[in-house]
């Protein structure tokens, strides 16, 4: 009776180290996938904050909220299941569907390339748009513009762990896109709430505490102009990231062979602005050309 129950308490503390050793490598796994997609964070994070411009300072953090809510639906119920399955059954069509979404980047992108040179916000909502709508109108916008990123998000994850069983792979994603979000949108957060944490500071008795307040306040408004002009690069560059990618994967390896030709002994900060101006200009032109398109439509003449 007691060898059996030692023979069983071993076998339960094999399987501990074992489920032990898992989760070590789920999160080491995890923590890879996270890092190799930290390029289209920083994307989604400089992105974001301009679709809370124009919104009242107490419905900016709900409105994050939601958009951040939002992109975990993006992640989860969306993104997540197509991208596994797709990459189980029909690996190929991947490519194709990225590169749609990524034309809808470059577009959203271009327009508002558009907007700022004839002296308009590419997000500006319609005069009779406010309070409410004006906060659903941004609000879906953020979140059609996060879906893109969060499918190369995704799918960059994806590709770290095509290694690993079903069910790992999915805890993975699962455990990157709840990380990613978190940050992202935490971040997004602290960044729009940042001239209220000055205005707390500037009305403090410590004359350390104001300085650094007002500091804050007076420096907000061009760090989100900043950003603005950031997010709209991180759009075209993505986008045309992912259509030169995309293109070289299925067969047309000349514009991705030119890049690559480019970045050939340059040291490796060169050698990323030399791929992240080409891939923006790429996104621009393509998104330029969707753009006329769009507006030489009925639909895209209302708006133009």
């Amino acid at each position: 009776m007691s060898a059996g129950l030692f023979a069983l308490l071993d076998d339960v503390a094999a399987l501990a180290r074992l489920a032990a050793a898992s989760v070590d490598d789920i999160g080491a796994a995890a923590g890879r996938a996270t890092a190799k997609a930290a390029g289209v964070v920083i994307d989604d994070t400089a992105v974001t904050p301009q679709y809370v411009h124009g919104i009242t300072a107490e419905r900016e953090l709900p409105m994050i909220k939601r958009i951040a809510l939002g992109s975990l639906r993006n992640k989860l119920v969306f993104i997540l299941p197509a991208a596994l399955l797709l990459s189980q059954f029909v690996p190929w069509l991947l490519t194709p569907i990225l590169m749609v979404g990524a034309t809808y980047l470059c577009f959203e992108g271009a327009e508002k390339v558009v907007g700022m040179v004839r002296g308009n916000h590419g997000h500006a909502a319609p005069a009779a748009a406010a309070g409410a709508d004006l906060e659903r109108q941004m609000t879906s916008s953020a979140i059609r513009t996060d879906f893109i990123l969060s499918a190369e998000i995704m799918v960059i994850a994806l590709n770290e762990v095509t290694d690993q069983a079903f069910v790992p792979r999915l805890v993975i994603l699962v455990i990157v896109a709840l990380v990613i979000t978190a940050a992202v949108y935490g971040v997004v957060g602290l960044i729009v709430k940042m001239d209220d944490i000055g205005l707390n500071l500037a009305q403090r008795s410590s004359r350390v505490a104001q300085r650094v307040g007002l500091g804050l306040v007076a420096a907000m408004p061009k760090v989100l102009a900043t950003l603005s002009a950031v997010g709209t690069v991180a759009m075209l560059w993505v986008g045309g990231h992912i259509l030169l990618v995309g293109t070289n994967t299925l067969g047309w390896h000349a514009p991705y062979g030119v890049v690559h030709h480019l970045e050939e002994g340059l040291a490796p900060a060169l050698a990323w602005l030399v791929e992240t101006g080409i891939s923006a200009v790429i996104g621009l032109v393509v998104g330029a050309i969707v753009v006329g398109i769009v507006h030489v439509l009925p639909f895209g003449r209302k708006h133009a």
